[in-house]
């Protein structure tokens, strides 16, 4: 059974992207069939993805909007051997066009429809905003995971994110739950982040993924190359945090 999880937060900066790409990768890398899904006008994961934003045709602008067949928007074989819907800055008038089409908040759900069986997992690289993109994705989803950094003002904007993922599974979505946090850019030296990571864990509990994601040089370069980190170094610290949260959701 396809596994569609949404990544989102609507703190930017926060590595959803970062996770969204590096994560596709290292499930690819063991062996599962992999789509990822840019929902974000920044296009980052394309980006990041090896993908130019500039000169892809297809998008899942399109998608939405009932242009095109998400089939067509379809990326096979990217830098990470996972497979692509692309995005581009026309994804940022999506959200007007679709507000007087039948089951806008649906629409993402109902095109993934049509190719889920493909998959062993779908990733949704969601805005950083809690909007009718994002609404999109959380309906599609089973499943949200929220990168995180650890520090103050990523806990006032967390319990936003958690009353939201709650009124979208009362309202459009009852399977939606919360797969994990994941603490990420963390750097063990900062007395903060691990107060921050100890509140975490003590009021989510085993919410909180075991695998920490470092802060870590390797993570911020590759995506200048077009390359998930573990195509870029793949002893890295980076490349190997997000293998072991691939073997962590692939084990629980």
């Amino acid at each position: 059974m396809t596994r569609i999880l949404a990544i989102t937060n609507q703190k930017g900066g926060v590595g959803k992207t970062t996770t969204s790409v590096n994560l596709a990768a290292s499930l690819a890398a063991s062996g599962k069939r992999i789509l990822l899904v840019d929902l974000d006008p920044q296009a980052n994961a394309t980006m990041g993805s090896g993908t130019n934003k500039q000169t892809v045709k297809t998008t899942v602008y399109h998608v939405l909007l009932g242009d095109a067949a998400i089939q067509a928007a379809r990326i096979t074989g990217t830098q990470g051997k996972y497979d692509l819907i692309p995005a581009n800055r026309d994804l940022a008038g999506a959200e007007v066009e679709m507000v007087d089409l039948p089951q806008r908040e649906a629409r993402l759900k109902t095109a993934l429809e049509a190719i889920g069986h493909d998959y062993d997992y779908i990733l949704i690289d969601c805005p950083p905003a809690l909007n009718l993109l994002t609404l999109n994705g959380l309906c599609a989803a089973q499943a949200v995971m929220i990168p995180m950094q650890c520090e103050y003002y990523a806990l006032e904007g967390l319990s936003d994110l958690v009353n939201t993922i709650k009124r979208v599974r009362h309202n459009f979505n009852p399977a939606l739950r919360i797969e994990g946090l994941l603490r990420t850019m963390f750097d063990p030296r900062n007395i903060l982040a691990q107060q921050v990571s100890d509140q975490l864990q003590k009021h989510f509990g085993d919410k909180v993924y075991r695998t920490v994601i470092p802060r870590n040089i390797r993570l911020a370069e590759a995506p200048g190359f077009g390359l998930p980190v573990l195509y870029h170094d793949a002893q890295s610290k980076g490349a190997l945090a997000y293998l072991e949260l691939a073997k962590e959701i692939l084990d629980a």
